[in-house]
C-alpha cells in the first residue's frame, strides 16, 4: 500500500519534496556550523611572565630572586614533605608562563613515583588533566572537614629512607562523594590586587545596586573574623578584619601569607608563618626546625630574606598579563564583545577596572588594575557548590575570579572541570546562583553577539 501511494505522487512533488528536505538539511548544517563556540586557548606571544614596568634595579634583583625560588624543585634535604601535592610552585603556575595556571601535561603524575616514590596516582589525577589539590568536605564523624589532603607522600623516596606513611584513602572518600578540588590560581598582576584599598572593593561593590537587584546579584568581602564571630562582615580576613582577597574563597589577605599557606600546604616545607610539619611522623623528619627562616647572619637583604618571601616579592612584581587587540575574531568582534560583557551585566561581578592606592613600591602607586574581579564573593548556587567554607565564604561562595589572562587558560572553574570557556560560562547557572540572571541574558543573545563575548574573554 505504501508503494502504490509512493509511485501515485507527482514527479514535480517528488522533486519539491527533495528539495523541501535539502533544504532544511542545509539550514541544520548551517546552524550547528555557526554555533557560538570556544575559539580556545590564544597562541603566540603569552604575553605574561615578566616583571612590572617601573621596577628600581634592586626590586628587579628580588623579583628575579622570588623567580628562581619558584621555579626550583625541592627535594627533601630542602625540607620536601612528609606530604605534598608537588615539588615546584612554578610546576603549578606554568601556563602560558610562570606563575600562571595549570599547564597541559600534570607533572602530579610523573612526581608521584619521582625518586622511588611508591605512591599511587589518584583516579581524580591524569596526566592531560589539571593539577589539583584535595579537600575533604567531612571528617568520618560528620563534623565539617574542608582542608587540603595532600595526594603524595615522601615514603619510599631515596631522599626519605625509612619513612613510611600511606596516602589519604581517596577512592573511598571519592566514591563517598567526600571530594573536592581545587586547581592553581593565576598570580599575575598580584602586587596590584594586593595594593587596591579596602574602601575601593567596598565601593564598588555598593556601586550599581539597582542593575544588581535586579539580576539577583549581591556578593560580599570575605571577613574571616578571629574565633569563628559573626560580624556580618563577611570575607575580611581573621587576623586584623580588612578585606581579604587571595584565593578561590577570597581566604588569604597578603601575599606572604598566601606564598606561606602554598609552600607549607602543597610541598610541605615549613617557615617562620608555619613552623611545625602538617605531619609528624618520627620517621620521616629529615629536617627538624622549620625550613625556610630570615638568615640574620647574612651578608645581603637577598641573602637574609626566607623563600616564602621571595615568593612573595616575585608575585607582587610580577606584571598582569597584556590584553590582544585582534586575536581571536578581529578587533572589532573584541570590541563588541567588550561592550555586551558590560551591558549583559557580566561586569557587575568581574569588575573590570579598579585602582591601587598608595604604595612604598612606585611602580604599584596609583595604577589601574584591568583585573575583571570585584574580589566579592558570590553564590554561585547548587551547582558550583563545593561543600567547603572558609573564611565567612560559605559552601557556595566563590571569589569572583579575575578573568585578565583568561585567553590562555586551559582548565577553568574552581576544580578545572572543563577545558571549553561556553560550558565553563553555562556552569555559572543553577539553583540559586546570582550568576542567573546574567546567563539568561547571555542565552538571550544572537549567536554571533555570544561569539564576540567568547572573542573578548579568549582575548584577555
Amino acid at each position: 500500500m505504501n508503494g502504490n501511494l509512493l509511485y501515485a505522487v507527482p514527479v514535480a512533488g517528488l522533486i519539491g519534496l527533495f528539495l523541501f528536505q535539502t533544504e532544511i538539511v542545509s539550514s541544520q548544517t548551517f546552524q550547528s556550523t555557526s554555533r557560538a563556540h570556544d575559539p580556545g586557548v590564544r597562541g603566540g606571544d603569552p604575553g605574561a611572565g615578566d616583571p612590572i614596568h617601573g621596577l628600581t634595579r634592586g626590586q628587579l634583583a628580588f623579583f628575579n630572586a622570588g623567580k628562581d625560588e619558584f621555579e626550583e624543585v625541592e627535594g627533601v634535604e630542602e625540607g620536601l614533605g612528609p606530604t605534598m601535592n608537588l615539588d615546584s610552585c612554578g610546576g603549578c603556575h606554568s601556563q602560558p608562563a610562570i606563575g600562571g595556571s595549570s599547564p597541559k601535561v600534570n607533572p602530579q603524575v610523573a612526581f608521584a613515583t619521582a625518586e622511588g616514590a611508591n605512591n599511587t596516582v589518584p583516579s581524580f589525577i591524569s596526566a592531560n588533566g589539571p593539577v589539583r589539590e584535595a579537600r575533604f568536605v567531612k571528617n568520618a564523624d560528620g563534623t565539617p572537614d574542608g582542608g587540603v589532603h595532600a595526594l603524595f607522600t615522601i615514603a619510599g623516596r631515596s631522599d626519605a629512607p625509612g619513612c613510611k606513611l600511606a596516602q589519604p584513602r581517596f577512592e573511598r572518600e571519592v566514591a563517598n562523594h567526600n571530594v573536592i578540588f581545587r586547581i592553581p590560581t593565576p598570580v599575575f598582576g598580584a602586587g596590584l590586587i594586593e595594593q587596591i584599598p579596602d574602601a575601593a572593593i567596598l565601593a564598588n561593590q555598593a556601586s550599581g545596586a539597582a542593575q544588581k537587584r535586579e539580576l539577583g546579584i549581591r556578593g560580599r568581602a570575605n571577613f574571616a573574623i578571629s574565633g569563628r564571630t559573626i560580624s556580618g562582615q563577611t570575607n575580611n580576613n581573621g587576623n586584623d578584619g580588612t578585606v581579604a582577597r587571595f584565593g578561590w574563597k577570597a581566604q588569604n589577605k597578603s601575599l606572604l601569607l598566601f606564598s606561606g599557606e602554598a609552600y607549607n600546604v602543597e610541598m610541605g616545607i615549613t617557615s617562620e608563618l608555619f613552623q611545625t610539619e602538617r605531619d609528624e611522623t618520627p620517621s620521616c623528619q629529615f629536617t627538624k626546625v622549620p625550613n625556610t627562616v630570615t638568615n640574620t647572619d647574612a651578608d645581603t637583604p637577598l641573602e637574609a630574606i626566607s623563600a616564602i618571601e621571595k615568593f612573595a616579592f616575585f608575585q607582587r612584581f610580577l606584571a598582569p598579563p597584556t590584553q590582544s587587540p585582534d586575536k581571536p575574531g578581529g578587533s572589532h568582534s573584541i570590541g563588541r564583545g567588550r561592550t555586551l560583557f558590560t551591558s549583559i551585566g557580566c561586569a557587575l561581578c568581574h569588575t573590570p577596572m579598579m585602582r591601587t592606592g598608595d604604595s612604598t613600591v612606585g611602580a604599584l602607586r596609583n595604577r589601574l588594575v584591568n583585573l575583571y574581579s570585584d574580589l566579592l564573593v558570590h553564590d554561585m548556587g547548587d551547582g558550583l557548590a563545593d561543600g567547603v567554607s572558609q573564611g565567612q565564604a560559605g559552601p557556595r561562595e566563590f571569589r569572583s575570579a579575575p578573568l585578565w589572562g583568561l585567553g590562555q587558560r586551559i582548565f577553568f572553574l574552581h576544580d578545572g572541570r572543563t577545558k571549553n570557556l561556553v560550558e565553563a560560562i553555562q556552569e555559572h547557572a543553577s539553583t540559586g546562583s546570582e550568576a542567573n540572571g546574567v546567563i539568561r541574558n547571555y542565552t538571550n543573545l544572537r549567536e554571533s553577539q555570544q561569539q564576540d563575548i567568547l572573542n573578548f574573554l579568549r582575548s584577555l
